[in-house]
C-alpha cells in the first residue's frame, strides 16, 4: 500500500506493504483528545509541570541506558483492525535497538505464515532482514531513516523508542490524568498533543534528522499522545496518533504504541556487516 499525503501542493509517498511488515490503514477512532482538563497540570505533590515532565522523558531514558521494548503498530481498514508486534531491546546511550517484528497474515491474525521481520534500530539507520519483496532471506536492507518522509516514525512497522520519546519534547496542551497500575509500576498518565516541528527542534542530534524528514510526512505536524512516566520520570509506555491524507475524506491514522521495562538490562546490537547488505533491486511493496 502505499500511502499519499498532498501538502502544499507535494506529495509524499509513504510505502506500507502488509506483506513486507509495513502497514497503513484508516483509524476511525482513539485520535480525539478532546474533553481534557486545563493544559500543563500539575500531578499532586509535584513541582514540575505536566508538559515539562513528558518533554523530559527522554533525557529520563538515556540515563535509565537500555531497557526491553513491545510496540505495537495498529491499522484498520473496512473495520478490521490489524496489528503489527515487536518485542526486543533497545540501547539508549547508543541509540541502537533490535527487534522481532510478527506480521499478521490478512485476516488480521499474527504470524499467518509470514516469517517475522528483524529489525535492528541505528542512528540514521533502519536494518531488515526477511523483509521479503525479492530480498534474499540472508541478506539485510538498509534504509537511510532521513530519506524517509516519515522519519521512519512509522514505515519500519514499530518506532524506534528514542524517536518516540524524543517526539515528546514538542508536548503541548499536556493534562495529567491521575496515578495508574502498569505492569505491576505506578506510573503517572499525561494525555496530550505534541508539535512534530517544535520536538524536531529540541531533540538530541541523534534523533533530529529523522524527526526534521517526518515533518512533511504527515497531514499535521500535531501527534496526540498518552504517555505514563514512572516515579525517576522514565517513560514507561507511550501511545501516538499519526494521521495521513490517503486520498479520503476523513484521512488515515497509524496508532503506534511503545512499551519498555527492564532498565538497564544488556542490550546487544550488532550491526550487520556490509557484505551482509543486500545492494540489489527490491520490488516495490503492495497491499
Amino acid at each position: 500500500m502505499v500511502v499519499q499525503d498532498r501538502r502544499g501542493g507535494g506529495t509524499v509517498a509513504v510505502a506500507m506493504a502488509c506483506g513486507t511488515g509495513l502497514a497503513v490503514g484508516l483509524l476511525t477512532s482513539g485520535c480525539s483528545q478532546e474533553g481534557a482538563a486545563a493544559d500543563d497540570q500539575e500531578p499532586s505533590g509535584r513541582a514540575a509541570p505536566a508538559a515539562a515532565e513528558v518533554r523530559s522523558s527522554a533525557d529520563a531514558l538515556v540515563r535509565a541506558g537500555s531497557a526491553t521494548v513491545r510496540t505495537s503498530m495498529e491499522t484498520a481498514s473496512g473495520g478490521t483492525r490489524v496489528a503489527i508486534r515487536g518485542t526486543g531491546g533497545y540501547d539508549f546511550a547508543t541509540s541502537t535497538g533490535r527487534l522481532r517484528v510478527v506480521l499478521p497474515d490478512p485476516a488480521g491474525r499474527p504470524s499467518g505464515g509470514h516469517q517475522p521481520i528483524t529489525e535492528i534500530l541505528a542512528p540514521g539507520a533502519l536494518y531488515m532482514k526477511n523483509r521479503g519483496a525479492g530480498v534474499p532471506a540472508d541478506k539485510w536492507v538498509r534504509v537511510a531513516t532521513a530519506s524517509l518522509a516519515d522519519g521512519n516514525l512509522v514505515t519500519g512497522g514499530a518506532t524506534d523508542p528514542l524517536a518516540a520519546a524524543e517526539l515528546l519534547r514538542g508536548a503541548r496542551a499536556v493534562t495529567y490524568q491521575g496515578e495508574e497500575w502498569l505492569d505491576g509500576v505506578r506510573v503517572r498518565h499525561y494525555r496530550g498533543t505534541t508539535d512534530i516541528g517544535a520536538a524536531a527542534a529540541a531533540a538530541s542530534p541523534r534523533s533530529r534528522p529523522a524527526l526534521i524528514a517526518a515533518e512533511d510526512g504527515f497531514t499535521t505536524d500535531e501527534v496526540p499522545f498518552d504517555a505514563y512516566l514512572d516515579e525517576a520520570g522514565r517513560l514507561r509506555k507511550v501511545r501516538q496518533w499519526f494521521r495521513f491524507a490517503n486520498g479520503a475524506p476523513k484521512g488515515a491514522s497509524v496508532t503506534s504504541t511503545t512499551e519498555l521495562s527492564g532498565f538497564g538490562t544488556k542490550v546487544a546490537v550488532r550491526l550487520p556487516d556490509e557484505r551482509d547488505i543486500y545492494a540489489g533491486k527490491i520490488a516495490s511493496p503492495t497491499a
